[in-house]
């Protein structure tokens, strides 16, 4: 990083001749936000394991502490999802844990309800057959629209773990109806200027049906609820194969894509850190909303600028903030060269019929580096140019094994 200031000017004048307005890409990079996720922070692992790692978090400031650190490193991660009741103050003050976030320099994101964790919802809880546990998880939600208001969040991310193991096991149909019952009776309570994020999942963990399987279910309950209701990407939560890119596409064009829960899959939804297994995939999903930023079309470019970014990983077996801060970087990077893609050069290839120079003008902007750019521009946000060597070197992960032990665990999170 010692020569990225000589490297950015050589990049600059690259892309200034190439037609791209640097100042106005570094503009759109220092408005980034990525939210990182409360339970990222803590121990996690599969069905069969957590490997405790040393100095991971077991608190809910402990947790804030090392998301501002994480925002320290990047610039560009002010605020932290929480997930009730693991982020549950002891005293119930959500008010003092918003205050808490707020002195270290970090705000409270989107409000997770957790409606999967208990012993009642083995059947599911909006779609289970029993209308009193379908109330119980009703309750839950309503009581995080609460929550919201005192941590001055404007989101409520939802996802269900409800479905069926077997043909049989239940009508799909009075499922369906229980969950349009459910999502109708929280949007009443959702603060103003609050929406709820519908998040779909075509499989696990339950094997044989779904209940919000995939987008076009979350899309169709969205347009029934409403403008308070649009729906959330989770990067892992689709078929081997599927062009998410298209999905973002489509639902930016609707004015219902809410947000992204992004991490990378291998096989399934295998949470890890984003970018790391197709990092061309993310920047495919990057180019559409970068373009829909860009915009001429001032509906198409507010819905673009209203998404939610988030994270949601589990960093098993590969530290807990240092993944965290790459993590962010990887979004960082995608999205920069998503922004120096010729979009008045694309257009013209595109409607031209221009096949395989369109292709590689848009592949060219992928394989370009952007390091250097983006290390100057984290130096003018205030933050390190190379986060991970500024984290290594601030002794903040030797202080927190040192004042935070090993926690034990046993499988899934906490």
């Amino acid at each position: 990083m010692a020569n990225h200031q000589a490297a950015y000017e050589v990049l600059a004048e690259q892309l200034s001749d190439a037609g791209v307005d640097v100042a106005a890409v570094k503009a759109a990079l220092k408005r980034q936000h990525i939210e990182t996720p409360s339970w990222g922070y803590a121990n996690s692992g599969t069905r069969f394991k957590a490997f405790a790692w040393p100095g991971a978090a077991t608190t809910t400031q402990q947790k804030l502490d090392d998301a501002a650190m994480v925002h320290k490193m990047t610039g560009i991660a002010p605020s932290v999802a929480v997930h009730i009741p693991w982020d549950k103050p002891a005293d119930e003050d959500y008010t003092a844990m918003r205050q808490y976030a707020e002195a270290q320099g970090i705000r409270i994101g989107a409000v997770n309800p957790n409606v999967f964790q208990d012993d009642e919802y083995k059947l599911g809880s909006l779609g289970n057959p029993d209308p009193a546990i379908q109330e119980r998880a009703l309750d839950h939600i309503l009581e995080c629209c609460d929550i919201m208001r005192k941590v001055n969040s404007d989101i409520l991310s939802l996802w269900f773990a409800d479905g069926t193991n077997y043909a049989g096991q239940d009508s799909l149909r009075l499922r369906k109806r229980r969950f349009e019952r459910g999502l109708e009776a929280v949007k009443p309570h959702l603060p103003a200027g609050g929406r709820m994020l519908i998040e779909y999942k075509f499989f696990e963990p339950t094997f044989y049906s779904t209940d919000i399987p995939d987008w076009g279910t979350a899309y169709a309950w969205a347009i029934k609820l409403g403008e308070q209701a649009q729906v959330l990407v989770d990067l892992g939560h689709h078929a081997q194969g599927v062009n998410i890119e298209q999905i973002v596409a489509f639902l930016l064009d609707e004015g219902k894509l809410g947000g992204f829960h992004f991490n990378n899959r291998k096989y399934a939804d295998d949470d890890l850190i984003v970018g790391s297994t197709n990092p061309y995939e993310l920047f495919l999903i990057y180019n559409e909303l970068a373009a829909a930023e860009m915009s001429d079309d001032p509906t198409l470019s507010a819905s673009a600028r209203n998404v939610a970014y988030m994270i949601d990983q589990c960093h098993n077996i590969e530290g807990k903030l240092a993944p965290m801060i790459v993590s962010v970087l990887n979004c960082q990077e995608a999205y920069a060269k998503a922004l120096i893609a010729p979009r008045k050069q694309l257009a013209e290839l595109q409607m031209a019929g221009e096949v395989l120079l369109a292709h590689k003008l848009l592949t060219d902007a992928f394989r370009t580096d952007v390091r250097p750019l983006l290390a100057v521009v984290r130096e003018e946000l205030g933050a390190p140019a190379d986060p991970i060597a500024a984290y290594k070197a601030s002794g903040y992960e030797e202080k927190i094994r040192r004042e935070r032990g090993v926690a034990s665990t046993s499988g899934g999170f906490q």
